[in-house]
């Protein structure tokens, strides 16, 4: 295994196809030759070392990128990841969704969503050998991934010993390599400046994906620390973190053909997915997970007024529904345009002729894709069921119950033996999750969520549907939606669920004190807890089949590549990686060019008044008087707002810090055109572009429209 892991490691350092490719900061000395043509000015082993410069400035927030702009803990990231924030902090009266927020000193900072986490990875160790301690070829499913389980969670617990650190084991090519990420965890996290939703986010779902783009999708939190200089919960006497090391921002920004990169925590690809996989995603997944959110959002703009306290409780939500339901619609149009399907089928076709043609390699590898794909075809039996069960998380007592009533039940094991999520560790985030739930839930929009779901779950063949579920709303073969939105309507009017006392109040009781209660969403809870436990256990059993052959799928397709003289690199799985690439325009069809810069001038041209299309007066005022300040471009005329890059990226990157050649901050990496969303499945390096807000729009924003000087004061600004 050993052998094998220095092999897998030396395949990754072959010379990438074009941009392609998120890499590993220790892979970067071997691919420093692409990275100096491309126009990298710094030594690549420099950004091997994770607490220097400028890998020790950026973080995670735990689904998107930021970094440190300032040596008092001042962090840059996009707008739409810190908008949960944004919208835990609005009314309808104080609406800072709509109008932006600033503060002008410490004083003024808002604390951010509860559970909110800046981390900053210090530490990453291979531990293969270690997470696969213990296993044998006879092993069951639940027997292997109860052991791969447990020792990834010694692991953990040995590195969180200081609990100022999270630490987690995160899998490579399959479970083929396993990594161990330390990273200090910063618990105190403000709000300190997000523009108008006019700005950022100008274009709204419409331009979601789309160029040319004309988005300032950018905003600020800042880390705080206990007096000691360590990590500390909020605490009004807290005091700003220093970090070590912290970007400089270069105003003159970038111009068409530079080099830029980004360093991020990119979320998850799957381009060495199996063709079984692909075809099942792109016919069944996506589609139906689009219609699915998109009549939740229908379901929650229907029951609440634009404005109103409801609808701005659920704007958080309705981002996210939105987001991912365009973005299925477009991997669902750029599949059927495309040969994705295909061109895996015939890499099979020919990784299978390849590993029959010489016995050796036969009977090592000779099972791996067929019992490989036995496992995905049995994964799919059930989606239909699992996706309704998946959605109904929306319903927040419903799932607010289910939580509680673990958590009660795991309390009765020992530490070590309890379920991820449930353990000492996640106490904190669970209150604070517990405590979050108030200002994003309305007893209207949540009942009309649960009365939809339950109502299509009904309608699932009575194979499909479990038991208990069943029984307590008493549905049978055509049960109807106005039977179940009555049973809901006594539900809601008895629970006490909805008030934050309550939940945290069910955090300490036993697991009896849950089979005795009277309330209707704890007595859900109680009666289907088995069924769902049951759910869970069979598909861990199934996962640790997958296991079990993945790993040697993945073994193969790297033999194979490495015998043909082709790139490998691992799949995106939200640990620290670097793209790069260049300032460039693209071909989206024939007959057309899109220019990389988008200027000032496109925001009045787009603008109707009406969101979100609706620039501020001020804006529009500024943008017709040509008042650009120090900040427009020569050559366009204008300031820059947003500009394309070659960088291979996906979700996880938003927030990321887009550097220049000498490690600069030149702006953040926001989004991707249309034409690359399906590059999370397969890499077109002609049509792939990330989509970047220029740091010259940032300052002229913070400047001319919002007077956020001191935090151009704080920042280091250079030219």
């Amino acid at each position: 295994m050993k052998k094998l892991l220095t092999s897998c490691l030396a395949l990754l350092s072959i010379a990438s196809q074009a941009d392609e490719g998120m890499w590993q900061p220790n892979q970067l000395p071997e691919i420093s030759q692409q990275l100096k043509q491309a126009g990298l000015k710094l030594d690549p082993n420099d950004l091997t070392n994770l607490t220097g410069f400028p890998m020790g400035a950026i973080v995670s927030l735990g689904g998107c990128t930021a970094s440190f702009v300032s040596e008092k803990g001042l962090v840059a990231t996009n707008h739409h990841c810190i908008y949960g924030s944004i919208q835990y902090n609005s009314t309808e009266e104080n609406n800072l969704l709509r109008d932006g927020f600033l503060a002008k000193s410490f004083d003024d900072e808002l604390q951010a969503t509860p559970g909110s986490r800046i981390y900053v990875t210090e530490e990453i160790n291979e531990v293969t050998e270690r997470v696969n301690a213990g296993l044998n070829e006879s092993m069951e499913g639940a027997e292997r991934y109860k052991v791969i389980d447990q020792n990834r969670k010694d692991l953990v617990s040995e590195c969180e010993a200081d609990d100022k650190y999270r630490c987690r084991v995160v899998n490579f090519h399959g479970g083929l390599q396993y990594f161990l990420f330390k990273q200090l965890t910063i618990r105190d996290v403000r709000l300190v400046h997000a523009p108008a939703m006019s700005v950022g986010k100008y274009g709204g779902d419409i331009d979601n994906w789309m160029w040319p783009r004309h988005t300032g999708d950018y905003g600020f939190y800042r880390a705080y620390v206990g007096k000691d200089g360590q990590p500390a919960d909020y605490h009004e006497d807290n005091v700003p973190y220093e970090p070590k090391h912290y970007l400089k921002v270069n105003k003159a920004s970038v111009e068409d053909g530079d080099y830029i990169m980004v360093l991020g925590y990119p979320g998850r690809t799957n381009r060495y997915r199996v063709a079984n996989e692909v075809e099942n995603q792109f016919t069944w997944t996506y589609p139906h997970a689009k219609t699915m959110r998109e009549d939740l959002i229908n379901l929650i703009k229907s029951n609440s007024e634009p404005g109103g306290d409801a609808r701005i409780k659920y704007e958080s939500t309705l981002a996210s529904l939105a987001n991912y339901a365009k973005n299925y619609g477009s991997m669902i149009r750029s599949y059927q345009k495309g040969d994705t399907l295909e061109r895996k089928q015939t890499l099979e076709a020919d990784l299978t002729q390849w590993i029959n043609a010489d016995s050796k390699r036969k009977a090592q590898y000779g099972n791996a894709l067929p019992g490989l794909n036995k496992l995905i075809t049995q994964s799919q039996t059930h989606q239909s069921r699992d996706l309704i069960l998946g959605y109904m998380r929306y319903g927040a007592l419903y799932n607010s119950a289910n939580r509680l009533y673990r958590w009660s039940i795991e309390q009765d094991l020992d530490d070590a033996a309890r379920k991820s999520g449930y353990q000492n560790r996640d106490k904190n985030r669970f209150v604070q999750g517990m405590k979050t739930i108030n200002r994003r839930y309305d007893e209207v929009i949540d009942k009309a969520i649960m009365t939809t779901l339950l109502s299509d779950y009904a309608k699932l063949p009575a194979s499909e549907r479990l038991a208990s579920l069943d029984k307590f709303f008493g549905i049978d073969n055509g049960a109807d939606e106005a039977k179940i939105a009555k049973q809901l309507d006594t539900m809601y009017a008895k629970s006490t669920l909805a008030e934050q006392e309550q939940r945290l109040m069910w955090m300490e009781k036993s697991a009896q004190d849950f089979a005795d209660s009277k309330d209707p969403f704890i007595q859900l809870a109680v009666a289907t807890y088995n069924d769902r436990k049951g759910l869970e256990q069979s598909s861990e059993a199934l996962n640790g089949e997958i296991q079990a052959y993945r790993p040697k799928f993945m073994e193969a397709l790297i033999a194979y590549y490495k015998d043909k003289n082709l790139p490998v690199y691992a799949d995106a799985n939200s640990t620290l990686r670097i793209t790069y690439g260049n300032v460039k325009g693209y071909s989206p069809q024939d007959g057309l060019w899109a220019t990389p810069f988008t200027r000032l001038e496109g925001i009045a041209a787009k603008n109707t008044g009406e969101v979100p299309f609706n620039a501020s007066d001020k804006q529009l005022s500024l943008i017709a008087n040509k008042e650009y300040g120090d900040y427009a471009r020569p050559e366009l005329g204008s300031v820059p707002v947003n500009y394309l890059g070659t960088l291979d990226i996906t979700g996880g990157n938003s927030g990321s810090p887009t550097l220049n050649d000498k490690a600069e901050f030149v702006g953040l990496v926001f989004d991707g055109v249309y034409e690359s969303i399906i590059g999370d499945w397969d890499y077109d390096p002609s049509l792939n572009r990330s989509i970047h807000v220029d740091v010259r729009y940032m300052l002229w924003v913070m400047e001319h429209i919002d007077g956020a000087t001191n935090l151009i004061d704080e920042m280091d600004i250079v030219e």
